[in-house]
Parts: structure tokens; C-alpha cells; sequence
């Protein structure tokens, strides 16, 4: 392959100011993530007494030692649903894909150090693309559970979309994805259901507990007194009802017996990384390509230079659309085709996508698109060229490509452009985002300025126009759509799967990528309903 030549200046000041800006963007985002675990550290000591390891603490002990962690959807509830001071973000989970005795895993880990790990609608849909994760790449999945369930608050808007969690976990059984759940604390009324739905349930003695109703709800029910630990102790599941197949003698034991199960699974080991040839140019360098101004273009395979084996790119019709660019090239020796945006999509630069899409689809190659766009072309021009008709069958080729498919947002996604470079909508296998991302209907400055239009058209028809008021419904939409598009912003609705720094976009493409090239090798034997327990 042609490899792709820099023409950016590293040492110039536009470079040195791109990447303060970067840095800037990048920082709230390490910010959040800090005062999360400020937050969990706060609870060590009371913890400590019962003899109990905090989260990270666990998750640390179950996965294997210096293999990579790809940590999913770690701003997810970020100042929402009654999160104030931001530590809500990962809306009671910490979870992400690792490896587990040399095996890949989906891992869910429940943080009941903020917040007592509550469930949230923000927490549910969380575990909900978890599980989706783990079906799509045929992942075992592994919990560490101790919540306080449900956040009552929101329970009307848990309950209902809460039982696809369940399906979602007996249709995984049924599929044949193992689930391994380690019970560290109490596992009440629906929250018992998710250790009982899993294929190994291992409980720890003296700690976990699993019933329908707790001692107070027994006594006011039904007028029954008893103990946490008659009702529902390990000791009594695994001895007496058989909900549990394994005791544990603490948290660490716990976690051994976790990965003893994955271990006794005749799933192989991930194989060890295809050797890629690294980029002619430093990752450090991503930092400094993207202008601080978002009206200020620049050339999209400059980050491609410095994210693909070599620097290789074969541009696939670079002639015929310059503001679409379309190309093979390897990350860590894996095919990939990628789309990328060089300004808004034309009909010429759509028909060009849909192309090649096909073309990889028919070669089976995984497909990559790197979002930069304002959306489709409007004007008089581009609808006699047919945009719409164009538009139409580059989302045809997009939604209907049988190939994995990944997004990285490195600047803004907007409009129906979100859509044709595959955004969540269009269920792509991993979706990230550069701290600078901002994924909206429209910029900011141009929602003002329609909304000011639209209603100064009426103002106008009723006798006279406002202009303050105009100014001020200008001025206030422009800032409600920057503050609720930021990369945060979008994150904590789960709009993508991480914020991820520039500088370890490869690594983290490498890592999924090698995670869809094994997908065949992790063969499962699907029945019909999952594994009863009997």
C-alpha cells in the first residue's frame, strides 16, 4: 500500500495550539474519572471492616495480570438522574472487556462504593449494551455483583425496561455464552434473579445473600421472622436450596473460583496479537491534528497516518469526491476499510461510501468510519444531484453491511451525517469518542440562528418582531445545544462506549479488532431454553 505522507508541521504553533486545546478538552474527562475513585477510596475503612475489597480492588484480582483492559461506558449517568457532584458516572458499574485466564471477557463489576452501585434507566442501559457486547463477540461474561438494586427513585422507568435484562441473560445461556456470577453482598427481589439466570453462581460465605423479599418485607408479608442468613446465605444456597454452586470464603476466593470456572471452560486462549508494522508517525502526534477551530478543515488522513500499519492507505476513488475519503489499510495486521470525512458528504461522496461498502462487505473486511462531518450537502445544487436519493443508499449500504462495523467520533457528527458514518443508531460493534467530539442534530450556532428565524417569521406575521427577544432565544438555544453535546454530555447518555484519549485510539482499535478476528475460534453449542438450574 502507498503510505500516506504528513504534511503537518509538529513543531509549528497551529500544532502547539491544536493540542492545548486538546489537552483542555481532555482534562474534565480524567477529572471525572478521579473524583469516581476519590469518591470509592472515601468508603475504604468501612469497607475494610467487613472484611470486603473495593471494586477496583476485585476487578484488579480477576482479570489477568498486565493483559489489556478496555474499559466500557465509564461516563454513563455523568450528572444525571440526581447525580450532582458528577460521581455517578459509570452509573454503578465498572465493566469492560478483559481477559480472564487467558481468555477474553466481557467483565461487569458492580461499584457499591459510590453511590451504593444503585441501579439507574442510565445503569440498566449500561448492562444492557454490556450484554449486547458479549452476545455480538461471543464473550463470556463475567459479574462481580454487590448492589443496593434499583434506585427507587426512577423504579417506573427500571422495572419494565429491566426484564430484557433477564431475557437478554437466559438467551445468552441459550446461546451458549457462559456467565459466571460472583455474589459478594445482598442479591435482592429482581437483583437475585441476575446471579440466578447465570450458568456458575459462586457465593461468599458470610457475605452474600439472595432471596425474594428481605427480613422486613417477610415479617410485614407474611408475619415470618428471620435471619439474612437463614433466608438467604450462602451457606444455605449452597447446602440446602442449590441457587449456589460454589462457597467462597472471601471476596479473593471468590475471584478465584471465577476464574477457575473460565479456566475449566474448553474455550481457547486468545492467541497472541498479530504483529502490524507501527505507524511512520507518533500516536503523540494525534494530539495536535484536529484545529482547535471546528471550521477549520484539515486533511482526515493525517490521523490516519498515525493510527495504520505503516502509514498504508490504499485510497479507494480519490478523484472522483475529496470531502469523503474511502481506503484499505491494516491496524495491528487486521484488514479494515475505512470512511472518513473530509467535510460535509456530497451525492458524489455518498455514492462513493455505498460503494465501498459493498465492496467490503463482499470481502468480508471490518469496516471503520472516522466522523468529522457537519452532515449532507444542502442547496439547490446538491438536491438536483440528488442528495437525498444518494443519501438514502449510502444508509442502505451502512445499516445492511453483514461486516463488524466501528465508529471513532474525532471532531462533530451532526445531522443525518451521524447516521450515514454509522452512529449508535446503526449499531456498530464498538463506538469511541475523541474528547473534542460533539455528536448533535445540528451545531449549536446554527440551532440558534434557525430558531430565531422561525420566530421572527412569526413575530413578523403577527405585527412586529422582538429583537431582544430574538437575541435572547438566539443566544439561549446556542448555549442549551453546547452544553448538552459535549463529549461528556453525549457519553453520559451512552451515546458511545468511552471517551478515549487520542493517543491510544490505535491500541484500542487493535484490541477490538483482534476481539472480531477471534470471534470464529470462540465456538459455542447453542440449545433451546439455557441452563435451568436443577
Amino acid at each position: 500500500m502507498q503510505g500516506l505522507t504528513s504534511e503537518i508541521d509538529a513543531a509549528g504553533p497551529g500544532f502547539a495550539a491544536n493540542a492545548t486545546a486538546m489537552e483542555a478538552a481532555l482534562a474534565p474527562v480524567l477529572a471525572v474519572r478521579e473524583a469516581v475513585e476519590m469518591a470509592a477510596e472515601s468508603v475504604r475503612g468501612r469497607y475494610a471492616k467487613r472484611g470486603m475489597l473495593l471494586p477496583r480492588e476485585r476487578l484488579a484480582l480477576l482479570v489477568d495480570p498486565g493483559a489489556p483492559w478496555l474499559e466500557l461506558c465509564p461516563f454513563a449517568g455523568w450528572k444525571r438522574y440526581g447525580d450532582k457532584d458528577g460521581t455517578g458516572a459509570g452509573a454503578g458499574a465498572i465493566a469492560g472487556v478483559g481477559r480472564v485466564a487467558g481468555r477474553s471477557c466481557v467483565v461487569v463489576v458492580d461499584n457499591f462504593a459510590v453511590k451504593g452501585g444503585t441501579v439507574t434507566p442510565d445503569g440498566l442501559a449500561k448492562k444492557l449494551r454490556l450484554q449486547e457486547i458479549a452476545r455480538e463477540n461471543r464473550l463470556p461474561l463475567v459479574s462481580l455483583s454487590q448492589s443496593g438494586g434499583a434506585n427507587l427513585q426512577y423504579a417506573h422507568e427500571v422495572f419494565i425496561p429491566g426484564g430484557r435484562g433477564f431475557a437478554n441473560q437466559a438467551r445468552l445461556s441459550a446461546l451458549g455464552i457462559p456467565q459466571v456470577t460472583v455474589v459478594h453482598g445482598s442479591a435482592t427481589a429482581g437483583g437475585a434473579y441476575q446471579p440466578g439466570l447465570s450458568d456458575y453462581v459462586i457465593l461468599v460465605r458470610g457475605q452474600a445473600t439472595m432471596y425474594l423479599a428481605g427480613p422486613p418485607l417477610l415479617k410485614a408479608a407474611t408475619g415470618e421472622v428471620a435471619t439474612d442468613e437463614e433466608l438467604g446465605g450462602a451457606e444455605m444456597h449452597t447446602q440446602v436450596s442449590g441457587v449456589g454452586d460454589y462457597l467462597a470464603e472471601d471476596d479473593a476466593d471468590g475471584i478465584r473460583l471465577a476464574r477457575a470456572v473460565i479456566s475449566a471452560l474448553p474455550w481457547p486462549e486468545d492467541s497472541a496479537a498479530t504483529a502490524g508494522v507501527p505507524p511512520l508517525y507518533p500516536a503523540s502526534e494525534l494530539m495536535g491534528i484536529v484545529p482547535a477551530d471546528p471550521k477549520q478543515p484539515y486533511d482526515c488522513r493525517e490521523i490516519l497516518a498515525r493510527l495504520v500499519d505503516g502509514s498504508g492507505f490504499l485510497d479507494f476513488k480519490p478523484a472522483y469526491d475529496a470531502g469523503t475519503v474511502c481506503g484499505h489499510a491494516r491496524v495491528e495486521g487486521h484488514a479494515l476499510g475505512i470512511i472518513a470525512n473530509n467535510g460535509p458528504i456530497t451525492a458524489q461522496g455518498a455514492a462513493k461510501a455505498g460503494q465501498f461498502i459493498q465492496l467490503c462487505d463482499q470481502a468480508g473486511v471490518p469496516l471503520l468510519f472516522v466522523h468529522n462531518t457537519t452532515g449532507f450537502l444542502v442547496g439547490t445544487e446538491p438536491e438536483r444531484a440528488g442528495i437525498i436519493k444518494h443519501g438514502s443508499k449510502l444508509i442502505q449500504a451502512v445499516a445492511n453491511a453483514r461486516v463488524p462495523k466501528l465508529s471513532l467520533v474525532v471532531g462533530g457528527s451532526y445531522g443525518a451525517g451521524n447516521y450515514a458514518m454509522c452512529g449508535r443508531g446503526f449499531d456498530p460493534r464498538f463506538l469511541f469518542a475523541w474528547p473534542n467530539a460533539r455528536t448533535s442534530v445540528m451545531g449549536p450556532a446554527q440551532a440558534g440562528q434557525v430558531m430565531r428565524i422561525v420566530t421572527e417569521a412569526a413575530m413578523t406575521r403577527a405585527g412586529a418582531a422582538d429583537t431582544a427577544k430574538l437575541d435572547a432565544l438566539e443566544q439561549g438555544t446556542a448555549a442549551m445545544l453546547a452544553e448538552a453535546t459535549t463529549a461528556l454530555a453525549s457519553s453520559a447518555r451512552l451515546e458511545d462506549d468511552g471517551i478515549i484519549d487520542p493517543r491510544q485510539t490505535r491500541d484500542i482499535l487493535g484490541l477490538v479488532l483482534g476481539l472480531i478476528a477471534s470471534e470464529g475460534a470462540r465456538v459455542t453449542r447453542p440449545n433451546t431454553f439455557g441452563v435451568a438450574r436443577l
